[in-house]
């Protein structure tokens, strides 16, 4: 290891920074030089006690060699006073490398909406000094960086970063049982949250929320029941396919752009039908009457809720998918109306009925898109159909294949007919199964596939603009993703009701950080993921740097690493800059023994 210098010239002055490197030994032996850790600029202040050696070469001397930051021949009379500290950079010592980067990101989107000052209000500090601001940031913090369970992060994870060089604290904002007791301080203060989110929306990016997306999805447990009574872990429909376990329904709100508004937690047996009457009533109560537009996949409302909608006043605007069964009953009304075009590629049929109107729209990618989906998988059924019929299997074998087959190909299975002889004909010795196309269902499906039926009441729009609502939903099913993917909602290790709620309160802040970030990196690219630049930034360490002084002290250097190119690309256009170094420190001078004196 040794010290680098670069000398830049800024607004017509020199600064000069400095960087640790060490030397590495590649292929034909050659050295090439790593960065290591970025120290920083030195102040003016300072500039005559702190001048650093750099690596020289000696005329006539082959190999380098390392001057120190202060020669003890070579100190005297630089300087009068006694300010001048005698370093030993034999015995420079690197320690405790942690995670900076990243942490310091998620810090930055912390402040940038503000939740810093709202959970400072809300969260006192106790009479023992516990910052439960500053947990919950933590809490939040490592399910947007690396989610866990709550005894991963007070064991070691919390150790590995520099949230405490971050915040000024130290280990006990992990210790066990305040992370826990957070939780029970949270889920009073969830309205007031929404309320100071969207105001934070409506400043950073303009949002206005003519426009909501509602959508429901579950999520499981792996525990076993009884629970106790009115608990909300229960047994459903699962949209995680596992039925064998019980679980909560969690209902959000989205703005087009996935901006969070409201969600709520709802017992696992919960009804999509019978969550929409409710949610409507809480936006109303939190945010007022208004012209809003609700966007809504089939199954969510029910013909009474639309009712009441049309029926209030004003009106509640909706657009909303329709189950096939109605496409089924309007079909041959739909086959008499022309095609309209609504825009390149999409097409579309209108058809009012009852104060609605029904869209029926077609696009020519979702068309080739969907049918190859559908060609691929029934090729693979038809060959994996004709290897089964080859085989000589029992007849509970063949059953239980031809479960398998089902389930990887669900599609193509509707359009195949089976017949497996009975176990008393299999017993006589007719062992061969037969299979055939359904060409009717064939039909059906090829005049369905890219197509869908939408339902509205906003019946003096544009088509193209209904369509164009309709595609939106894939915000909430992209929160949905993230909550479950990259910010791992689950598993969930609490035991208590009011702990899970309050694990998914957290999960909540935690998305609002990532879509915070997905809105920044949307402008530059729309490939960029929040994960991939919290990845990026992960690269950034911080290090301290101990070297021991002449007189038994020691300096500390607590020092990020100097970004990598593509990290500080990537800070440039985000337009984010990093914090000062902090200031090195020095420990006390150590009392002389009598005996040396």
């Amino acid at each position: 290891m040794f010290l680098r210098q670069m000398i830049r010239k800024k607004d017509g002055k020199e600064h000069r920074y400095f960087s640790v490197v060490e030397n590495k030994r590649v292929a034909g032996g050659r050295v090439v030089q790593r960065h290591v850790l970025y120290l920083g600029e030195i102040n003016d202040t300072q500039e005559l006690a702190w001048r650093k050696s750099i690596e020289v070469f000696d005329e006539g001397v082959a190999q380098p060699r390392m001057l120190s930051l202060f020669p003890e021949d070579r100190c005297e009379g630089l300087l009068p006073d006694a300010s001048i500290v005698r370093l030993t950079l034999s015995q420079m010592r690197l320690c405790r490398p942690r995670q900076w980067g990243a942490c310091w990101l998620a810090l930055t989107l912390w402040r940038e909406l503000h939740l810093d000052r709202f959970w400072a209000k809300r969260l006192p500090a106790s009479r023992k000094g516990t910052r439960w601001d500053q947990v919950l940031f933590v809490l939040a913090a490592y399910r947007l960086l690396d989610p866990g369970s709550e005894w991963r992060l007070h064991r070691e994870w919390f150790e590995r970063t520099a949230l405490p060089d971050l915040l000024g604290a130290d280990f006990g904002l992990a210790e066990i049982h305040k992370l826990y007791a957070c939780h029970d301080r949270l889920l009073a203060h969830k309205e007031d949250l929404f309320d100071h989110l969207v105001g934070r929306w409506r400043d950073l990016f303009n949002i206005s929320f003519d426009v909501l997306l509602y959508d429901l999805t579950s999520t499981y447990f792996e525990a076993d029941p009884p629970f106790p009574e009115n608990d909300k872990r229960r047994h459903g429909y699962s949209r995680d396919h596992r039925p064998d376990c019980v679980q909560i329904v969690i209902a959000l709100v989205v703005t087009p752009e996935g901006l969070p508004l409201a969600y709520e937690v709802m017992p696992g047996n919960t009804r999509d039908s019978s969550t929409l009457r409710g949610f409507l009533a809480r936006i109303e109560r939190q945010y007022g009457k208004a012209q809003r537009i609700w966007l809504m996949d089939r199954g969510i409302p029910t013909e009474e809720v639309l009712a009441e909608m049309r029926a209030s006043d004003p009106p509640v605007q909706y657009v909303v998918g329709t189950p096939k069964g109605r496409l089924t009953r309007l079909e041959q009304e739909l086959l008499v109306k022309p095609w309209q075009q609504a825009r390149p590629g999409v097409e579309v049929k209108l058809l009012p009925q009852d104060g609605e109107l029904y869209v029926f729209a077609q696009s020519r990618d979702r068309v080739a898109k969907e049918r190859a989906m559908r060609r691929r998988q029934l090729k693979w059924l038809w060959k994996r159909l004709a290897k089964l019929a080859a085989m000589t299997l029992t007849r509970e074998e063949l059953l239980m294949k031809l479960g398998a087959a089902r389930s990887r190909a669900p599609t193509a299975w509707r359009l195949v007919g089976i017949k497996v002889p009975n176990a008393r004909n299999w017993a006589k010795g007719c062992t061969t199964f037969g299979y055939w196309l359904k060409r009717d269902k064939l039909r059906q499906a090829r005049r369905r596939e890219g197509r869908y039926l939408l339902r509205t009441n906003l019946t003096e729009n544009d088509p193209a603009q209904l369509w164009s609502y309709y595609l939106q939903l894939v915000a909430v099913e992209a929160a949905f993703k993230n909550l479950k993917g990259d910010l791992g909602i689950r598993p969930i290790f609490h035991h208590n009701e009011a702990r899970v709620e309050a694990h998914i309160f957290i999960a909540f802040l935690a998305y609002c950080l990532h879509v915070t970030l997905g809105r920044r990196l949307h402008a530059l690219a729309p490939g960029l993921t929040p994960r991939s630049l919290i990845e990026k930034l992960s690269a950034i360490q911080i290090i301290d740097v101990h070297v021991p002084t002449t007189d038994g002290r020691e300096l500390v250097l607590t020092r990020y690493t100097e970004p990598e190119p593509d990290q500080r690309l990537l800070l440039s256009h985000l337009r984010l800059e990093l914090p000062a170094q902090p200031p090195p420190k020095i420990t006390a001078e150590l009392p002389r023994s009598p005996a040396l004196l």
